[in-house]
């Protein structure tokens, strides 16, 4: 790969540019007004799925959504021919961002590492958007599946703690900042997996959560030798189990039981991801209010955790009224967009489609507190918007066009630049000399 040189700034210049930088200004286009005209739209709101439908779009937000919209003066028209139109949908748990080589770790941030043998000490405090890279190559990757925001979440290291570290929600414009910076949210990964990283003992892995509790309420002396956080951990950890948002990574149904009942006591927003068992625990997390993100492939008992799994897990938590999203196991950050994959077979195993595509819409939004923000085509909401060449549950759909913030977005990515590339004519020079 060769390396593009890049322009040097004086020290006043680099100033600027890093201020303008963290005001989110260079690189933000104006919206234009926009009327996407003829479109079947999945509004995922109360009005349902509107046939031959318009969608007004003003200064980057919607500004109206029916049938025989007029065309507002100066709006540029896209003629959507039927073809279904959707909010952008969500990437799911990933790294998009903090992860850029899998194999390569100078371009992982994921992860906090500790010293082995060294009892871990819990840092709630690492906070993984602070490393966040706008010019990832896996954003356009991303967004060429439809993709229009994630949440980055924090990854336990080997050797490392049950409390992965905060996250906080993306949106794959390619901007400066994480836009959502007061909605981050804790991670915390617990199960026979995780065991190891809390004395080999899952009992060892609540132990250790009631005493950072303890800590975090000041009722541990600071500054003893058997202490596990640190003064900024007692903040991060009070802060988010005062009426924050905590996403705990967990499987099996006695598990989630307790999680439950740790949310309830501490009264923090509870996110469960994975619940492989949600199934058969399925009543008490619709009567406990709290959102469930799955991988609906995740059918067999990998593990002792997930003895239960099954197909139908989603279409069971749905009927039991839990609110069900997808995020994937696995190298979620690399193929964000097979997370529409999942939700196809969620439907294909019960689940009814229209929750299908709530699950990557409005019930990842509500569940991080942007549902009012993000998730739906209604009016006032930003205008994220995927217009695809048939359903977009089916592996086989294709996103054509998309917006975010009613920005039409290019669906290219380093790959489709490079296939582009090898595909000219022979000149000259190698095809590694040709520009873009």
């Amino acid at each position: 790969m060769i390396a593009h040189p890049k322009a040097r700034l004086s020290s006043g210049r680099r100033i600027a540019f890093g201020l303008l930088l963290g005001l989110g200004v260079l690189g933000a286009a104006q919206a234009e007004d926009l009327l996407i005209r003829n479109a079947t739209v999945h509004t995922v709101a109360e009005q349902g799925t509107l046939s031959g439908a318009d969608v007004w779009v003003r200064d980057g937000r919607i500004e109206g959504v029916g049938v025989g919209l007029s065309v507002p003066a100066g709006a540029r028209v896209v003629e959507a021919d039927g073809k279904p139109l959707t909010p952008g949908l969500f990437a799911g748990l990933t790294g998009i961002g903090i992860e850029e080589v899998s194999a390569e770790p100078s371009g992982n941030d994921g992860a906090l590492a500790y010293p082995a043998p060294q009892l871990p000490q819990v840092r709630p405090e690492f906070d993984v958007a602070v490393a966040y890279n706008p010019r990832s190559t896996l954003l356009p990757i991303a967004r060429r599946g439809g993709l229009t925001w994630t949440v980055l979440a924090p990854r336990s290291a080997p050797g490392g703690s049950i409390f992965a570290g905060l996250g906080g929600v993306v949106r794959l414009d390619g901007g400066s900042e994480v836009p959502y910076a007061e909605r981050s949210a804790l991670f915390i990964n617990l199960g026979g997996a995780q065991s190891p990283l809390a004395g080999s003992s899952r009992a060892a892995q609540y132990m250790l959560i009631e005493q950072a509790i303890a800590e975090a309420r000041n009722a541990v002396p600071i500054a003893l030798p058997s202490n596990l956080l640190t003064l900024a951990g007692r903040t991060a950890l009070v802060r988010q189990f005062s009426g924050g948002r905590v996403v705990v990574s967990v499987d099996r149904a006695a598990d989630i039981r307790r999680v439950l009942a740790l949310a309830a006591r501490e009264r923090f927003n509870l996110v469960l991801d994975g619940a492989a068992e949600g199934w058969l625990v399925a009543d008490e997390i619709a009567a406990a209010g709290v959102p469930v993100l799955l991988d609906a492939l995740a059918n067999l008992p990998g593990s002792f955790d997930s003895l239960a799994a099954r197909l139908d897990n989603a279409a069971r938590l749905h009927a039991a009224g839990v609110a069900v999203g997808f995020s994937q196991a696995g190298d979620a950050s690399h193929n964000a967009r097979k997370v529409r994959q999942l939700a196809g077979n969620a439907v294909a195993n019960g689940l009814p489609w229209e929750a299908g595509l709530a699950g990557l819409t409005q019930v990842p939004a509500d569940a991080f507190g942007l549902g009012d923000r993000l998730g739906s085509v209604e009016i006032g909401k930003r205008a994220d918007l995927v217009l695809w060449s048939g359903d977009p549950l089916e592996v086989n759909t294709r996103a054509e066009r998309l917006w975010i913030d009613g920005n039409e977005r290019p669906l290219t990515s380093r790959q489709t630049e490079l296939r582009d590339r090898y595909l000219k004519p022979a000149r000259p020079l190698p095809r590694a000399y040709f520009g873009r």
